[in-house]
């Protein structure tokens, strides 16, 4: 099949993908119920009827808009003869999807202050110390397949390194499909999916670890089922986190034999890449799927709602700015998981030394 059909096949997939989530994202079941488009409101307002009215213009714009440059990208890259086309056509509606939330966000900002939603209501903050006291523990056995998957491809690319030829070929994705480019080989690129793999697991440990000592999302009206459902859902993301870590370092391993034999078969790469990587998007999404709440019991009547602080967010609910709070990692208002607070000191530092890092080892391989 030609290549540039191939790319637009794909192209336009992905278009009618990032359709379908962005028309999804606004549902209480992938955002937290109470801030509907980045917006927090009492929870007996998370239904009002200005809030459906939100969601009903926002998908009713978002669908022809999806239709229309889908048919576009297929259009003008068929004419042009260029895949291009498609990677231009997700941008603009990512650009769309982002007016269009932000619409909606200042519509139900405007709706809340002029109906005082939060007037007469008792404001506050709840907290779950035993996540301090008694903290959901690092599952250190998921990190065993991560390593075991790393060790057998250590081992395989020491045997292997020996008789490789002066040239290897790693695949990339370009606009035009997937092409392959030519390395010199050396230990560096030899093992470089295997340092790769490595990165992977130390930033998945990283990341669990940062995971499990982030605020705790508890709602001040039923504080106790809260911290309860928190905590489940918090040992199975990590667990999850640690799972998709192996996935991708199985790919890796995949994609390192491939360049080690020197194998290029557009089938066999599908698979290597495309397995792992559903798997892993699977593996993902699982911690948040619904979750059955039997055993939570019923919850003590606080009287409270949660503190309106809408203040700290920025860029419609999507940005966390709070210098004033210790937490580095807080509950997304859009989508499900958890956000950085962009002023906490300690997430700027470690930003400063990535960066640092980063710089250094750009000039090592510029020298090298």
């Amino acid at each position: 099949m030609n290549a540039v059909l191939v790319s637009l096949l794909v192209n336009s997939t992905v278009l009618l993908l990032l359709g379908a989530v962005f028309y999804a994202v606004p549902s209480p079941r992938l955002s937290p119920h109470a801030v509907p488009f980045g917006v927090r409101v009492p929870p007996g307002r998370a239904e009002a009827p200005e809030v459906h009215r939100e969601r009903r213009r926002y998908r009713a714009l978002l669908l022809p808009a999806t239709a229309v440059l889908t048919a576009v990208s297929l259009g003008l890259g068929a004419l042009t003869d260029s895949a291009l086309v498609g990677s231009v056509a997700a941008l603009v509606l990512c650009g769309v999807a982002a007016v269009l939330w932000l619409r909606a966000h200042q519509a139900l900002t405007r709706a809340k202050e002029e109906g005082g939603w939060y007037e007469e209501l008792r404001q506050g903050v709840a907290m779950d110390t035993s996540l301090r006291t008694d903290p959901v523990r690092m599952p250190w056995l998921w990190v065993v397949p991560s390593l075991l998957v790393l060790a057998v491809s250590a081992t395989a690319g020491a045997f292997a390194y020996p008789e490789l030829p002066d040239t290897l070929w790693l695949p990339e994705r370009s606009p035009s499909g997937t092409e392959y480019r030519a390395l010199a080989t050396t230990f560096w690129s030899a093992f470089s999916l295997v340092l790769a793999q490595l990165a992977v697991t130390l930033t998945m440990v990283g990341t669990v670890a940062a995971v499990l000592r982030a605020r705790a999302d508890v709602d001040a009206s039923r504080p106790r089922a809260s911290a309860a459902e928190y905590r489940r859902r918090l040992a199975l993301t990590a667990r999850s986190l640690l799972g998709v870590g192996a996935l991708l370092n199985v790919m890796l391993l995949g994609l390192s034999a491939m360049m080690w034999t020197g194998n290029r078969s557009g089938a066999l790469l599908a698979v290597v890449v495309g397995v792992p990587a559903l798997l892993a998007v699977a593996g993902a999404v699982y911690p948040f799927l619904p979750m059955a709440r039997a055993g939570a019991g019923e919850d003590e009547a606080t009287g409270l709602v949660t503190r309106d602080d809408d203040r700290f967010w920025r860029a419609g609910g999507t940005m966390y700015v709070n210098a004033d709070d210790p937490a580095v990692l807080v509950p997304k208002r859009v989508g499900l998981g958890w956000t950085v607070n962009l002023a906490n000191r300690r997430f700027l530092a470690g930003c400063a030394v990535v960066l640092v890092l980063g710089a250094a080892a750009g000039v090592v391989l510029a020298l090298g």
